[in-house]
């Protein structure tokens, strides 16, 4: 039996861009320092993290098999279609038609699917097996606040 972790793709409701407050000061994440108040610009998040618009989607991530690469159950990630998927990239991978998301490897001759969780093996991508790469996972954002 395989361990996979679940993803469920995320349609954005519009084309309306998400812009944001954007300040020039830093915010210390260890003293307080005094803030100023001087708005920079706005920020568009898109700018920043979709660099190929028509080939970048959305998923959420359910699942413990990749919490030592930095991603818990219910990070948003950022995938970019257009990137083709280099050893150690994070990706996700259908596999016979479940979506998973996994570190690519490559050793000798052989592909695997590595979790960052040793809990869950290793998955070898066999010649018989039906996988396919649905893209490169270029950002994770996190929600550390706890409801």
């Amino acid at each position: 039996m395989c361990a996979k972790s679940e993803i469920f793709i995320i349609k954005p409701k519009s084309n309306k861009k998400n812009i944001a407050p954007f300040f020039i000061d830093s915010v210390s994440a260890g003293f307080p320092s005094p803030a100023t108040d001087y708005l920079e610009s706005k920020l568009d998040l898109n700018e920043y993290l979709v660099k190929h618009p028509a080939a970048t989607y959305i998923v959420k991530a359910n699942g413990p098999s990749m919490i030592k690469a930095g991603i818990m159950s219910g990070d948003l990630l950022i995938v970019d279609r257009s990137i083709t998927p280099r050893n150690e990239n994070i990706v996700i991978a259908s596999i016979f038609g479940d979506l998973t998301v996994k570190k690519i490897r490559k050793k000798d001759t052989s592909l695997f699917l590595v979790s960052a969780n040793q809990e869950y093996p290793s998955i070898e991508v066999k010649e018989e097996m039906e996988c396919f790469i649905w893209g490169v996972v270029t950002y994770v954002i996190h929600n550390t606040i706890t409801k």
